[in-house]
């Protein structure tokens, strides 16, 4: 076995269960605000500022991510108010995090006079830092994971052996991290570095989630996987665009 099965609770506190999943999630979010602290100065960004709307896209994605799951999941949480508000024991969609959340930066952007897309390219790295920690959370709860296989590095759940879908997830984005803070050092344009998270989170995404067993479904398909064609052919055409308008930019001043 890969890894051993793990306890879902940290600790006790004051009778109160803290569970490794909110631990993680917290970690990635603190770390990835850090990297993006220090890194406001390259895109022209006052550091406060990053902490200001940090301090209110986080709150916002997290009610977004929590929404969206119990949206696709309503037969399950229908009439049980305090079920749907339970995030400990899992039940966050990165999907509706992201898209609440970067609706909330963006009005926030506006009203502060903070360009949206070169606050998005700060983010990116830091976003995909933060999943590939927190992804650790649904290893903790025994969620997220993938169909039966009988591969080395598989893990037991339920007394079965089961692709790591979380750890997949967890590399791939903490390549992506490493990745974007490498193309940020040579950014062309406002919008790049988030445009290219979400063509690579996504092309990721759709493979991965054709592995998993606990997807959201949209009729006979799998949300995430449709959200992930939609977005990585939308980035595409984004990328190619403003690229281009780059390439007249620069040609007009040369």
């Amino acid at each position: 076995m890969f890894l051993p099965t793990p306890d879902p609770v940290a600790f006790d506190l004051f009778g109160l269960e803290i569970r490794w999943y909110g631990i993680l999630i917290a970690i990635g979010m603190l770390l990835g605000l850090l990297v993006a602290y220090k890194r406001a100065g390259s895109h022209g960004i006052d550091p406060e500022r990053v902490v200001d709307l940090a301090l209110i896209s986080i709150p916002v994605g997290i009610v977004g991510a929590r929404l969206y799951y119990v949206v696709f999941n309503w037969e399950y949480y229908q009439g049980d108010f305090f079920r749907m508000i339970d995030v400990r024991a899992g039940g966050l969609a990165i999907h509706g995090g992201l898209l609440f959340g970067i609706v909330a930066a963006g009005i926030c952007c506006k009203l502060w006079n903070i360009r949206p897309f070169a606050f998005l390219d700060l983010m990116a790295p830091s976003i995909a830092l933060a999943q590939s920690i927190g992804r650790w959370g649904n290893y903790f709860n025994q969620e997220a994971h993938g169909s039966p296989t009988d591969l080395p590095w598989a893990i037991e759940v339920n007394g079965q052996m089961v692709h790591p879908t979380f750890l997949y997830e967890s590399i791939w984005c903490f390549l992506l991290f490493l990745v974007l803070l490498w193309i940020s050092r040579d950014r062309k344009f406002d919008g790049q570095i988030f445009l290219l998270y979400g063509i690579f989170y996504s092309f990721e995404r759709f493979f991965v989630e054709q592995l998993r067993t606990d997807s959201l479904m949209f009729g006979p398909f799998r949300t995430a996987q449709l959200i992930s064609v939609a977005i990585f052919l939308l980035f595409i055409l984004l990328y190619i665009s403003l690229n281009r308008r780059h390439g007249r930019k620069n040609r007009m001043f040369y």
